[in-house]
């Protein structure tokens, strides 16, 4: 009998339950004492507390006070309840739904909130596993509410996703489909949340149609990895069109010269990348005049300026600039001749530069005069804060100001944290070779600042003579980092050596790319080495234009056997070449 009358009342619940479903409930009372569960519709049932049915769920959602976080809700039942309610809800899931056995446990072990309300509804917390079981077996739920929480979104979050006539989760076969695309795709759920929030209609797809767009990425030559960060933060790529704008970004880094692996390392879920201001950051840059090497070299310096904020510092920066009264072509020029200026560490010393000028009173149209004039410095150096200059000095801030108008790089000397000429003349050196494509406070950076030797002007006079010359400015780039000591030598050495490799050896400047080396050797063992090498090819010994490296690189006993001995009369002509050598060095001492 009392099997027979349960059986009846499970029925009952269960029409009433369908009944509930299609009909529109009244306007739910803004009382919390009618609100028990705002994911819970129930009838009621002999043994359990009753609450309002309701079969809207966004109507009950929408009178909850408060969006409880799940780490304040786990301190609110007991560790042992939980345990126990996540057991059940799995095998409610998995063996009365039929989800799939990872879906029931994740969804299980990752809504805290929605097992916290389940709680609520039960009096016997002794007993959660029988209990519980059972309100479930008479009370279905929203499936949705957990589903939402477990993918990371909050109540307030998903309270407007939850469909108007829909409880039952796998009732959504298009929603599952999608969601398991991306899950077996390897994006992590707890993202998908916030990708179903900002871009639901990807969820909306029909088969098929999900997994060939994200196939599309990787035929563009990027990882499943990139991939997964890209969509998980970007979901509108996924959308038709939404791409379109991300494909230009990719093929404007690789004209600059990145390879695939260096945007890949730069692109992190985290960030929120707006495509359009990257593609208006570097057209920007290229109408103010960057050339693609100095495009590239600014974006491997500082790849956040892309990649954090889309290039949304530059505009910043030139907003400031403006403010202090530089007029926007002036700004442009200032970006062009010293890139390192838009560098986190750089704007970050200019702008606590021109802090420590307006605190001591100084005026802006002379900060403008000392930034215009002094970019590098300012971008490199540290300053101490005004108060520590002013009681170091026991001077005024008038005082100071004067001192700085007779003289701006006594800001430098008197301010700066380092050792004060050394300073200066470190990061001239450091601001030349940034523009060689060294990284700022690279390992790199340090190796270079102790190979090359003189100021950074002096290092620049020697470049610009090479470039002067008749050499490609990437080229002699390339050269200076294969052999630093070229420039460690005066600028008229280097003349004289590139006039001796044109008019008295017949070479061309341009095999100097291959062998820089050659600007390294003294002028008297080049001499004396082409004037052998010369003489052997008259002879018929030797062939003709050999490169620079085979002649100059060899050592002393090498190079008498393959270039001396090879002839009857080549050591008597070498000891003649020798000793012609050596009397017109010491002419040329006296």
């Amino acid at each position: 009998m009392v099997g027979r009358i349960q059986k009846k009342i499970y029925y009952l619940s269960e029409m009433l339950f369908n009944i509930i479903r299609y009909v529109p409930s009244p306007a739910v009372p803004d009382k919390s004492n009618n609100v028990q569960n705002l994911s819970v519709n129930s009838v009621k049932v002999r043994c359990f507390r009753s609450f309002s049915p309701a079969s809207n769920p966004k109507t009950i959602l929408v009178t909850e006070s408060k969006c409880s976080s799940s780490s304040v809700v786990a301190n609110r039942v007991s560790r042992l309840a939980q345990r126990e309610a996540q057991a059940v809800l799995f095998d409610y899931l998995h063996n009365t739904r039929g989800f799939e056995f990872a879906d029931a446990e994740y969804i299980s072990q990752n809504s805290p909130t929605f097992i916290h309300n389940l709680l609520s509804k039960i009096e016997n917390k002794q007993d959660v596993s029988r209990t519980l079981s059972k309100f479930l077996r008479y009370n279905p739920i929203n499936e949705f509410a957990p589903f939402f929480e477990s993918l990371g979104l909050n109540l307030c979050e998903y309270s407007s996703l939850l469909p108007q006539n829909m409880m039952f989760l796998g009732d959504d076969h298009i929603l599952l489909n999608n969601f398991h695309v991306l899950c077996h795709y390897g994006i992590p759920r707890i993202k998908i949340g916030k990708m179903y929030k900002e871009v639901t209609k990807i969820f909306r797809y029909d088969k098929g149609i999900l997994d060939s767009k994200l196939l599309a990425f990787e035929e563009l030559g990027l990882s499943s990895s990139t991939v997964i960060k890209l969509v998980s933060c970007c979901p509108s790529l996924l959308i038709e069109g939404g791409s379109s704008v991300f494909f230009k970004v990719l093929e404007k880094l690789k004209r600059l010269g990145f390879e695939t692996n260096w945007i890949e390392a730069h692109i992190s879920g985290d960030n929120d990348l707006n495509w359009n201001r990257m593609i208006d950051t570097m057209d920007f840059l290229d109408k103010a005049g960057y050339t693609h090497r100095q495009m590239e070299c600014l974006f491997r310096a500082t790849p956040e300026l892309l990649f954090e904020g889309s290039g949304k510092n530059i505009y910043v920066l030139i907003g400031r600039l403006l403010k202090l009264g530089l007029d926007m072509k002036h700004i442009l020029s200032l970006i062009v001749h010293h890139p390192q200026i838009l560098s986190r560490n750089s704007e970050k010393n200019l702008w606590q530069a021109v802090s420590f000028l307006l605190e001591i009173g100084f005026e802006v149209k002379g900060i403008a005069t000392i930034v215009s004039t002094h970019t590098e410095l300012l971008c490199s150096c540290s300053l101490k804060s005004p108060k520590i200059v002013l009681k170091s000095m026991d001077i005024d801030k008038d005082g100071l100001c004067q001192i700085i108008k007779q003289d701006q790089l006594k800001l430098f000397s008197l301010a700066s944290k380092s050792n004060n000429s050394k300073s200066i003349k470190h990061v001239e050196k450091a601001n030349f070779l940034s523009k060689l494509g060294y990284l700022e406070n690279s390992d790199e950076m340090a190796k270079a600042l102790k190979k090359f030797r003189g100021r950074g002007d002096e290092l620049q006079e020697r470049f610009d003579c090479l470039v002067l010359a008749g050499l490609d400015y990437n080229a002699v780039s390339s050269m200076i980092k294969l052999a630093p000591p070229v420039l460690n030598q005066t600028k008229d050495v280097i003349e004289k050596k590139i006039d001796c490799l044109r008019n008295c050896l017949g070479y061309p400047l341009e095999s100097v790319i291959g062998f820089p080396t050659y600007l390294c050797y003294d002028i008297e063992r080049i001499n004396l080495r082409f004037s052998m090498y010369v003489w052997l090819r008259d002879k018929g010994v030797a062939k003709p234009m050999l490169s620079l490296s085979t002649i100059l690189a060899c050592s002393d006993a090498r190079f008498i056997k393959y270039f001396v001995n090879v002839h009857p009369e080549g050591p008597a002509m070498w000891e003649s070449l020798k000793k012609a050598s050596f009397s017109s060095s010491l002419q040329a001492e006296r």
